[in-house]
């Protein structure tokens, strides 16, 4: 091996060893080193202070959290990384310094930039230059790193002289190509140091409005997506001053999130909320698949979404007759017109249980106007507030509902959904009916989660009350230590005087620390979302999310043939329908990561079903044939490939009785989608069955092999 410093390369790679080649290299590393080393003790030392300072209250926690908070993030992407965040470096056609990308921008003490962060505009030529476009580049170069050592590296020569000159490792393949064929991982790896240009383009493109990233399979869409989730949180500087959130990044599946949770921590972001649909709502995580298709073809309309505003009017109408408020004092009249008064002085969006309080206060208000009686307006509030006659006509008119009680009508009251859904036919109607309205199905959840959203908690209320009354048991506990503080103050001088100020007794007050509710951080509102496998989202699913996204800036990540349940419009047509009315689009169409060999067989298999597929154009081959065989064959297959390779991942598509191991997963093809393995063993893929279905799911689970597919026929072992 010929090693130095940094630079550890294999033997038959010599040629790159030249000091000539490195050298420059080397001494920028250990200047990085050097800083690297001196941020970490300088952020140590400020993570100390800062957790050693006092809490504070109000504003001043929230501030202190957040600096702890940023202090951790970023130590803890200097401490995971050293050296290897560099990812290479470009010269300009200019002729002058090398500038260096990394993963973070890096300072050194006397304020030299030795690493530009990759997501900045002076780092957009290191990954966006072509040969038809160099943007000014002479040369770039990018690194592979191992165990904190460069074992490799690439140049690319974009000007004449340049290559003339013989000032770079030139290879027959790039940085990307030999990636591609790199063992996988049970979790997806950042590929910051070979972006392509069309990646990047996409990457950057602005956050207004959706974008559509459309492209088949192995065409690199997930890692498009990531990184721009990790790219517009530095660049928009709406996400990252949000005060809920920024970026929500949606999955399809469990073992989706899990395979790309390594991703946005190492492009130094770890304040993106990840989430599936299932996710979003509390009752998703024990709801099962609807068993009626045509019932859940009927909830998956936006328009059952929108029943839901009128099955929560149904509770909102104002008495028609007035009533006599009796107190000890007098009797006062509240009208009709009163009541409506009071109903109409809640504020457009207010959620339903929220609004309630409004109506009240709003009541009282109309009710004490009106008192002639003797008492205090405070006597005569709590005696309104005990009123069994008044709050039982408010309960009546406007009460407290459950989200799981007002959606679990619908589906047990056929009354209520007619009215609710008038749209519906009787036998329509009838398919939604069920014994046990509770029993929820996945696609219960988006009319769950529009019902929560307008209802708002049931229990808010009495939470706020506490909270309000335990502010308020807190001051008067402060003012008497006060009161004593100055009363032991024998001239009244100093800096007792200021525990006058009424300001600074509330302050003292530390609201933080009171019980409180903590609202659900998928809750939103979110500046921009990211979905993965937008395909498969129905109508009413798409409101989950544009729910939480009122600027409507989304990425749209998909593939119109991986749509299990069909996809006959364009992304414009679906988008706009759904309400996202600024829809650009951006296509993707090489195949990074499947093979031809894989691709030949996989293609058929799509265009039988759907002959306009966008089927992407593989750039490599693996020179490994698909091999076919019987089930029987399965576990001679996985033994060879598990002693012929000491690394990499394999999956079992299709055969359940397969108990998976460290190496070797076993997942349907619904849950395959998403993910990409060394080898994937296909058992018996008929069964899948037949129609648009079937198709997909076949040419998703072939098509996640990223150098050999191994096709099984014949019913799974027993």
């Amino acid at each position: 091996m010929l090693s130095s410093d940094v630079f550890d390369l294999p033997a038959r790679l010599s040629a790159k060893a030249d000091p000539a080649l490195t050298a420059g290299d080397e001494r920028h590393f250990a200047a990085l080193a050097d800083a690297v080393a001196q941020q970490v003790a300088e952020l140590s030392d400020r993570l100390d202070q800062a957790r050693k300072a006092p809490g504070g209250a109000g504003r001043e926690a929230m501030d202190r959290d957040a600096e702890v908070y940023r202090l951790t993030s970023r130590l803890r992407a200097l401490r995971r990384f050293g050296l290897d965040l560099c990812l290479g470096h470009m010269v300009g056609a200019d002729g002058g310094e090398p500038v260096y990308i990394g993963r973070l921008g890096i300072t050194d003490s006397a304020g030299r930039r030795l690493l530009h962060d990759w997501r900045s505009p002076a780092a957009e030529p290191f990954f966006a230059a072509t040969h038809g476009d160099p943007m000014g580049l002479a040369t770039r170069r990018r690194y592979r790193w191992t165990r904190g050592r460069v074992t490799d590296y690439w140049d690319e020569v974009f000007t004449p002289d340049q290559l003339d000159a013989g000032r770079a490792a030139l290879d027959d393949q790039s940085a990307f190509i030999a990636s591609l064929g790199a063992d996988r991982s049970p979790r997806m790896r950042d590929v910051l140091a070979t972006i392509q240009a069309d990646q990047d383009a996409i990457i950057r493109a602005g956050s207004r409005g959706a974008l559509v990233v459309d492209g088949g399979p192995g065409t690199g869409k997930t890692v498009v997506a990531l990184h721009r989730a990790a790219y517009l949180l530095y660049s928009d500087p709406r996400l990252g001053q949000h005060r809920r959130g920024g970026v929500l990044f949606v999955g399809p599946h469990q073992p989706y999130l899990a395979y790309v949770s390594d991703v946005l921590p190492s492009l130094g972001e770890e304040g993106v909320q990840t989430c599936t649909v299932r996710d979003l709502v509390p009752e998703g995580a024990g709801a099962g698949v609807e068993a009626d298709p045509e019932a859940a073809r009927l909830k998956a309309s936006a328009d059952m979404v929108k029943a839901v505003e009128k099955a929560v009017r149904f509770y909102e109408e104002p008495p028609t007759e007035g009533m006599e408020v009796t107190t000890d004092w007098c009797d006062t009249w509240l009208s009709a017109d009163d009541w409506a008064e009071a109903f109409g002085a809640v504020e457009p969006g207010t959620p339903h249980n929220d609004a309630r309080e409004r109506i009240w206060e709003e009541l009282v208000t109309i009710l004490t106007d009106k008192y002639e009686g003797d008492a205090s307006p405070d006597l005569f509030r709590r005696a309104l507030e005990h009123n069994d006659e008044l709050t039982g006509a408010l309960n009546r008119a406007w009460p407290l509902l459950d989200p799981a009680d007002l959606v679990g009508d619908l589906w047990t009251v056929p009354a209520y959904l007619r009215m609710c859904a008038p749209w519906l036919t009787p036998d329509e109607a009838k398919r939604l009916r069920r014994v046990d309205g509770q029993a929820w199905t996945l696609s219960d959840l988006p009319i769950l989660d529009a019902a929560r959203q307008r209802l708002g908690d049931p229990k808010a209320v009495l939470r706020r009350r506490r909270r309000e009354a335990a502010v308020a048991a807190e001051r008067e506990r402060m003012a008497g230590v006060i009161d004593n503080i100055l009363a032991a103050d024998l001239d009244g001088e100093g800096a007792v005087r200021m525990l006058h100020g009424q300001d600074l007794k509330d302050s003292l007050v530390d609201e933080g620390a009171l019980p409180g509710g903590e609202a659900d951080p998928l809750d939103g509102p979110f500046v921009h979302i990211v979905v993965d496998e937008a395909q498969e989202l129905t109508d009413a699913e798409w409101q989950m999310l544009l729910l939480r996204c009122p600027s409507r800036s989304f990425t749209v990540v998909g593939d119109r043939a991986q749509a299990r349940h069909g996809f006959a419009e364009s992304w414009r047509e679906r988008l706009e329908r759904i309400g996202l009315d600024r829809v650009t689009l951006a296509s993707l169409s090489v195949n990074y990561r499947t093979p031809e060999e894989v691709m030949a067989e996989a293609e058929p298999v799509i265009r039988a079903a759907l002959p306009d597929a966008n089927v992407p154009t593989s750039v490599r081959t693996s020179g490994i044939p698909v091999v076919h065989g019987a089930a029987a064959d399965r576990d001679a297959v996985l033994e060879a490939w598990l002693a012929e390779h000491a690394e990499g991942t394999a999956c079992v598509i299709g055969d359940p009785s397969f108990e998976e191991t460290s190496r070797v997963r076993s997942l349907t093809p619904e849950l395959a989608k998403g993910l990409e393995f060394d080898l994937v063993v296909l058992v018996d893929p008929d069964a899948f069955g037949g129609g648009i279905e079937g198709a997909v799911d076949r040419y998703v689970a072939m098509t996640r092999a990223t150098r050999q597919l191994v096709v099984l026929t014949g019913p799974a072992a027993a």
